[in-house]
């Protein structure tokens, strides 16, 4: 399976517009090669190298199968209009907290 953001590339600095030091959007990401047998996806965004340890990010999960894409800022609720929902990340927000 393969992760892609059209936001920036693999191995780039993650553009403010993504941070908080921007607007602390999400960023677009896309997937490709996810097994047939699929009947759901779990987004965990981490932070291994964080100065205080390991921190989440983002916790988005339920996401229907056949979606292969999140778009750019999606928003801070509980449960998304198509039933994906979001968890509490590290900063004891919901939805996307950025680096």
């Amino acid at each position: 399976m393969k992760l892609i953001s059209d936001g920036f590339g693999a191995g780039e600095t993650i553009p403010a517009r993504y941070t908080c030091d921007g607007p602390n959007l999400s960023p677009p990401l896309r997937w490709e090669g996810a097994p047939e047998e699929t009947r759901s996806f779990a987004l965990i965004v981490d932070d291994p190298d964080a100065p205080a340890g390991t921190w989440v990010h983002w916790v988005v999960y339920g996401i229907d199968a056949r979606r292969t894409d999140l778009a750019e800022g999606v928003p801070p609720e509980p449960t998304l209009a198509d039933g994906t929902r979001q968890g509490l990340n590290d900063f004891r927000g919901l939805g996307y907290g950025g680096p």
